[in-house]
This record gives structure tokens, sequence and C-alpha cells, in this order.
């Protein structure tokens, strides 16, 4: 359709000639109201807003087995990885609480660990049973993953499923 017979069907309408597709060829135009096209837009980019950075938590105890410590640390380094923020919390039972400093350690030893993917927002801090502190994730281009899980070889799965003593 012509551009002047378009704007004249438009005008006896009482809507605009709206251009929804400049770069096509030839460019794409609907006849509509102008106010609700420009709120459409808008509502639109604004329900593709990520959502704010979200609060993760990841619970410790005093006597935790190395390959547990190391899958939870696995998990806040992918919270931090997405953005997210992480809260560690360490929770003590009947009688940990006479050494809480063996807590403190495994909360320094957290905040070590994911140093490469994290900064300290809160530092620990004793309230009640619990040791919690609060780590937020650097930018993007400084985040550096220490415990990723190495993706294994084809020669490395084989010898796993292969059976034992053969």
């Amino acid at each position: 359709m012509k551009l002047n017979e378009a704007l004249r069907r438009a005008q006896t309408l009482g809507l605009d000639l709206v251009e929804v597709a400049p770069t096509a060829n030839p460019p794409v135009c609907k006849i509509i109201d102008f106010g609700k096209f420009r709120y459409d837009i808008s509502k639109h980019t604004k329900d593709k807003k990520p959502a704010s950075s979200r609060l993760k938590e990841i619970k410790f105890r005093v006597n935790i087995d190395e390959h547990d410590y190391l899958t939870k640390i696995r998990h806040g380094e992918e919270f931090l990885d997405r953005g997210n923020k992480v809260r560690v919390q360490l929770q003590f039972r009947g009688r940990e609480m006479a050494h809480q400093e063996f807590g403190m350690q495994l909360v320094e030893k957290v905040r070590d660990d994911l140093s490469g993917m994290s900064q300290v927002e809160m530092d620990p801090k004793i309230t009640g049973r619990n040791i919690t502190m609060t780590l937020a994730p650097l930018p993007a281009n400084r985040r550096k993953r220490k415990f990723t899980a190495a993706p294994q070889t084809s020669e490395e799965s084989e010898k796993a499923s292969a059976p034992a003593g053969t």
C-alpha cells in the first residue's frame, strides 16, 4: 500500500500510522493508537529486566566432611556466578558451642575459597548458635572459579564404567 493511502486510511480511523519494522524491505507499518503502542513497548521492556540480586544461603556444620564441603562451595560459586548474593551460615549444636573457634576457622576457609568469586559484604558474626557471613559477587570480568566440576574425558569415563579386575 502506498504511503499517502495508508496515512489517509489512518486519519479516517482516527489512529496513527506507526513504523514497526524499519529495517525490513519494504519497511513495515501498522495503523494503531500510538499511545497504546508506546505503553505496550514499555511493559514489554519492563518484563525483560532481570530481577535484582537475590540472596541464596549455604548452611554448614562444624564437623563437615571434605566432600560435602566441596559440594557446598561449588553451589556457592554457582550462585555467585549467576549474580546472587550468598549467605554463609554455620550452625552449632549441643556441645559444639564450647569450641566456636572451629566454626570461625571454617567460615574463614569458606571466605578464602570463594574469594575469587566474591567480596565480603558482612563479616562473620556470631548470633546465638549461628555464625553468619554475607558474600556479594564480584563484577563478571573479575570472577575466577576454583571448584568447578572437571569434565571427564572419554577415556576416564570408559575406565570408570569398566568392571574392576579385567
